[in-house]
């Protein structure tokens, strides 16, 4: 999703720190869904929804059919409730389609890609310790600190 995101913020040619700011959220937030570290919550696909309503929900949550919803639909924009009003949909991102979501008026199913799962195996690393602190000073000394050993 971090993909769509980037795209969304792209065409509308706007900068990391000019979108965290539309949409009403941190760029370090941001910058930590475009780095991997954390994943889009539903409060930020609602915000960008409320900010930019001629995007597509379909695509920015699952990439299905086209970014941008025709633009009948669009101008009908302050009548368009908000993305999860009344409902409290349970995200599943292994499913590459969700039931209860709200869907595009007049849109016919888009066919289904089927995705690989990946997975990732975690090894246990032995703690590490420190063995020497280094301070370089600005005339070009240094001091080496070694911790008592226990």
């Amino acid at each position: 999703m971090k993909d769509r995101i980037k795209t969304i913020m792209f065409s509308k040619r706007m900068r990391q720190q000019d979108f965290a700011s539309a949409i009403g959220i941190s760029p370090a937030t941001l910058s930590s869904i475009f780095n991997e570290r954390t994943r889009p919550t539903l409060s930020i696909v609602d915000a960008i929804k409320k900010t930019f309503p001629d995007i597509s929900t379909d695509w920015l949550l699952f990439g299905n059919g086209d970014m941008l919803l025709p633009s009948e639909s669009s101008s009908m924009s302050d009548t368009t409730p908000s993305l999860f009003d009344g409902i409290e949909p349970e995200l599943n991102f292994d499913k590459p389609h969700q039931e209860g979501l709200p869907t595009q008026p007049n849109s016919s199913p888009k066919p289904v890609e089927t995705s690989t799962k990946l997975e990732m195996k975690y090894i246990d690393k032995p703690q590490r310790r420190v063995i020497e602190i280094k301070v370089y000073y600005d005339d070009y000394t240094y001091e080496s600190f070694v911790p008592e050993k226990k």
